[in-house]
């Protein structure tokens, strides 16, 4: 918006000199140099609040936010006010640590003595009060983050981009009033999402099999084939909190749900772990079953109280995993087990054959477990009885993925044969919709490299992830994820947005909603893991 702006004052300016008109000409000029909104120029906004923060000018710099959020952001629907509100407190928090760096305390205590009223209530800002009495606040755990240049850097990318796309969609509906536009075009098809920024975390240097949010949306653990697991959070910066290194082979990672500070990890020589990433040491190694070593999938049910596990026989070559899979299935368990007592409290009946499962999850409850297996089958087990509620040939070949719907009234699964399908539950076997999608979407996935090298990688991860309302699945592709509407037309899905970036094909994703704006994570087979925060565009 801002270049149209600026195109039209020169062609405002033209006809002045045209005309003559020089005592206007002064009086435009005079007003475009103190225009508050730069003309729409995001970067000239930013530089003006950068100034206001380097001249230690906070009356200067309340008053411009201020005027944005009266003349600018108060247009916004109260959606986005959260989102608003915490630019202003990241914007603060620049401010203030600009002061400490520079070595200016007393600006430092003038913030908060001219804030106090205002932020005290506040609980985001309950920690901040001792800041100007720390001796060297840059080495304390709680502030250190935010002296880091990555967290300025990301604080401004973030505003820069929130801008850009306000003054985007303002130029578009002021488009729309002056009647341009059909239908199509503009914000008539409206975009779900806006994509404010899209980080990196680059601390793996294999593929990634595994990357899982924890429920209280604060860390990441991811899982690359070397066996390495990292525990990361993500906000305000992305910081590694944990490295875990294995001498065995790993095939399986999950939160669990309270505390969630706990890490399952399942491996291809029988065992599980319970891994405290806060203590950062094992507390307990489970032995699972000699003859079922590889712990293909594991499920922490949400009281937290027990957690699934699924074990299965070494492939039919003798190796932990075999590319391509054999079409016969191999024998497996599923197993459910106590998490205080660290005991085994039973095993599920696999009908009609005991079969390697390849994927689990619990519903919101945690009285209904689904599952996929190698057989094609998912069953559906009702977990107050601890007995199969019911089972059906659900894909042709494999199922990879399988997750509940947000009713809870449907399953989704992903399989083998490219097929993403909804079922309905209270009907066994019934499609409620079934869509074909992409092989990047579905593996098994490929990495090609010089002199005819070539890694394949079968899927471990989850396939598919869905946003807070269930309204749109985040899909892996080569290039980044893929994010569609949920759909009851004749196409399941109806694809929305983009989440490109990646130089290697993704091959699991996951959706973290439990903060203000949602953040979509893709993992690729390169070891790269992109985090893409996300605005909703409620309607």
């Amino acid at each position: 918006m801002g270049s149209a702006v600026e195109r039209t004052d020169e062609h405002v300016r033209e006809y002045l000199i045209y005309r003559g008109f020089t005592s206007t000409l002064k009086h435009l000029d005079s007003e475009i140099k103190a225009d508050k909104e730069k003309g729409f120029r995001v970067d000239k906004i930013i530089d003006q609040l950068q100034l206001f923060i380097q001249s230690f000018d906070l009356f200067g710099l309340k008053e411009y936010w201020l005027y944005l959020d009266r003349r600018l952001f108060c247009r916004l629907e109260d959606v986005y006010r959260s989102t608003v509100n915490k630019l202003r407190t990241s914007l603060y928090r620049y401010y203030v640590i600009n002061t400490i760096q520079k070595g200016n305390l007393e600006k430092t205590q003038e913030f908060f003595q001219k804030q106090a009223l205002e932020l005290q209530g506040q609980a985001e800002w309950r920690d901040w009060f001792i800041l100007p009495f720390i001796p060297a606040p840059e080495q304390n755990p709680a502030f250190s983050p935010y002296f880091s240049r990555q967290w300025a850097d990301t604080f401004l990318v973030s505003l820069h981009n929130f801008l850009s796309v306000l003054f985007q969609c303002i130029s578009q509906l002021i488009y729309r009033s002056c009647g341009g536009g059909t239908e199509g075009q503009g914000l008539s098809a409206e975009q779900p999402f806006i994509k404010l920024s899209q980080e990196e975390y680059g601390e793996h240097h294999s593929s990634i099999m595994h990357c899982r949010v924890d429920c209280s949306g604060r860390r990441v653990a991811s899982l690359d084939v070397d066996g390495v697991i990292k525990v990361w959070s993500f906000n305000p910066i992305i910081q590694t909190k944990a490295t875990i290194m294995s001498k065995s082979p790993l095939l399986s990672l999950e939160w669990a749900t309270k505390p969630d500070r706990l890490l399952l990890l399942g491996s291809g020589v029988g065992t599980v772990r319970l891994y405290d990433t806060d203590a950062k040491k094992n507390l307990y190694e489970m032995n699972i079953d000699e003859t079922h070593p590889r712990i293909l999938s594991l499920a922490c049910s949400p009281s937290g109280s027990s957690f699934v596990c699924s074990a299965a026989a070494l492939s039919r070559s003798g190796n932990i995993d075999s590319v391509p899979r054999l079409p016969i299935p191999v024998s497996g368990q599923l197993l459910l087990w106590d998490t205080k007592t660290v005991k085994q409290q039973l095993q599920f009946s696999l009908e009609p054959e005991p079969v390697a499962i390849n994927c689990t999850a619990f519903n919101h409850n945690g009285n209904l477990l689904v599952t996929g297996a190698a057989d094609g089958v998912i069953r559906l087990f009702d977990m107050q009885r601890y007995e199969s509620a019911m089972s059906w040939r659900a894909h042709d070949g494999e199922v990879y993925s399988v997750e509940f719907s947000y009713d809870e009234n449907t399953v989704f699964s992903i399989g083998e044969d490219g097929k993403f399908i909804q079922w309905n539950i209270h009907r066994c076997g019934v499609k409620q919709s079934e869509q074909v999608l992409p092989q990047d979407a579905t593996g098994p996935f490929v990495l090609s490299g010089y002199s005819g090298y070539k890694q394949v990688q079968v899927p471990r991860g989850r396939l598919f992830a869905f946003d807070s309302e269930g309204q749109h699945v985040l899909t892996c592709s080569n290039s980044g994820g893929l994010i569609y509407r949920l759909s009851n037309g004749e196409q399941a899905l109806e694809s929305v947005l983009s989440l490109s970036g990646h130089k290697a094909p993704v091959v699991t994703v996951d959706w973290c909603s439990a903060v203000d704006c949602g953040t979509c994570l893709t993992a690729s087979m390169d070891g790269k893991i992109k985090l893409s925060t996300l605005l909703a565009q409620k309607s």
